[in-house]
């Protein structure tokens, strides 16, 4: 009990300092929970819970998102959520939708309120990875006396953000324990687990968006494997990871508009004449390597005489 009356008394101390420590995320997060959401750290408040119904409507609005996260969800839990780790998938609301846990310890993280249909925004249950990810939109961990309520000090968590196809805020992934021998380096390599997770996620969700488009990874340094457009046969760019869009400063209305993919990418720009001849030869090719060289065969696929494809042959200086 004195361990959480001197816990509140420091957030109530923190969020009235003007110093380089006071304007950290998390005190940032506390000032949030304090002024906008009228909480009281030394409240022992559990998270907001959906009723059944609610919790079934959310779900439902969520059905591409846990099909697509199904399988990582499994293999964090495989890798990180064994050794006395919750994990909790959730809406861009806070809406756990998806739990993954071991059954010993159940217990402990139902009362915590760490259990699907619960709400872990700030605005619900104060600073915490779940609802400041969502709040900052970037991947936080909140560690043990971070939190903002004096009733979840014993807490540690590690939440990544997901983005859509679009790159908005789709949802989030958390991995949370309360064992005592967890220190901040232990949570940062749970916390690189998490994001590598949440990003296969949102590749997932991308790729299942664009079924049937050509994927090209854009160039974009640390981040390449998640940086995708999706484009179509006529090489127009259909969307973006959130990656992509930072990289090549792309937005809903350049896509829109039926941007080439060449033009996003910055390549060398042909004439449009050449880029008609390049087209043209391009599609040649397909055809005779369908055909497996046998011009006769590529010409019949093609409803033209031989003699037409070997002068097109002969003009695009295609052998």
């Amino acid at each position: 009990m004195q361990e959480q009356s001197a816990h509140a008394e420091h957030v109530y101390t923190s969020t009235q300092r003007d110093s380089a420590a006071a304007s950290s995320s998390v005190v940032a997060s506390w000032r949030r929970c304090i002024a906008m959401h009228r909480l009281a750290p030394e409240e022992n408040r559990s998270p907001l819970r959906l009723t059944d119904h609610e919790f079934g409507v959310a779900r439902e609005e969520a059905e591409l998102l846990i099909a697509n996260a199904s399988d990582e969800l499994d293999r964090l839990f495989t890798t990180a959520g064994r050794a006395g780790c919750c994990l909790l998938l959730t809406d861009r609301n806070g809406i756990a939708l998806e739990r993954r846990g071991a059954a010993g310890d159940d217990k402990e993280f139902h009362d915590l309120g760490l259990w699907t249909g619960s709400v872990w925004t700030e605005a619900s249950v104060g600073t915490n990875g779940i609802g400041t990810a969502i709040a900052d939109e970037r991947a936080v961990s909140i560690f043990r006396d971070q939190h903002f309520f004096s009733s979840n000090i014993k807490l540690s968590c590690t939440t990544a953000p997901i983005r859509d196809h679009r790159g908005q805020l789709a949802a989030a992934l958390d991995v949370s324990t309360c064992r005592d021998d967890v220190n901040e380096m232990t949570l940062a390599l749970i916390s690189q687990m998490v994001r590598d997770a949440a990003m296969r996620i949102e590749i997932n969700l991308f790729r299942s968006a664009f079924a049937g488009s050509r994927f090209v990874m854009v160039p974009s340094g640390v981040n390449s494997s998640s940086a995708l457009l999706a484009v179509d046969r006529h090489d127009l760019v259909l969307g973006a990871t959130r990656a992509a869009r930072l990289a090549l400063k792309l937005d809903d209305r350049r896509i829109a508009a039926g941007l080439p993919a060449t033009d996003a990418l910055n390549e060398t720009r042909l004439s449009d004449e050449e880029e008609l001849a390049s087209s043209e030869r391009a599609a040649l090719m397909r055809v005779l390597s369908r055909a497996n060289g046998n011009v006769s065969q590529a010409a019949i696929a093609l409803g033209i005489s031989r003699a037409t494809l070997h002068r097109k042959m002969k003009k695009l200086d295609l052998h």
